[in-house]
């Protein structure tokens, strides 16, 4: 986990320098620090496509599975998975998994604002325990150490892998 850890600390580095991204609320030494800092409880990593229409949420935990959750402000076309019978809010928008098993879509409001994220950079490849997302002028596709995964564009929204075959 801490190989992990500094990989994304490195990517997200490279992110806040190669952008020019200033700290907004935090000098980017504090960044630094806290990012750097002895492993805590729960660490919870946030970016977003270029266009800032897909928007992620990724937890790692001491001893328990890594998370990602991410979202799609814009989308087109049919839904990756059908809409369970209970939900009556959006549905396509919000797709989740942890490092092993399946994709599972969210039923909630599709009431998102852009901005605020980290950009993960067209070409951008990051690992999350056993998450891997990358990020392309396409779309971003996030796989699992299962082979289960999403893609998700404005056009088009898939899941894949042995649990969705």
């Amino acid at each position: 986990m801490e190989q992990n850890r500094h990989k994304f600390v490195y990517a997200l580095y490279s992110i806040i320098i190669n952008n020019g991204i200033s700290c907004m609320k935090f000098p980017c030494s504090i960044l630094a620090l806290c990012l750097l800092s002895s492993p805590t409880l729960a660490d919870v990593w946030t970016f977003e496509t270029p266009s800032g229409n897909i928007q992620c949420e990724v937890g790692q935990d001491f001893d328990v599975p890594t998370d990602i959750i991410c979202r799609i402000i814009e989308r087109q076309g049919a839904t990756a998975l059908p809409r369970p019978s209970g939900c009556g809010q959006d549905w396509g928008h919000a797709f989740s998994m942890q490092d092993s098993g399946p994709v599972k879509g969210l039923c909630e409001s599709a009431s998102y604002e852009r901005g605020g994220f980290s950009k993960a950079e067209y070409g951008l490849t990051a690992e999350f325990g056993g998450i891997y997302c990358h990020s392309s002028q396409k779309g971003l596709r996030c796989m699992n150490s299962d082979g289960n995964g999403f893609f998700l564009s404005r056009k088009k929204q898939s899941v894949f892998g042995p649990a969705h075959e």
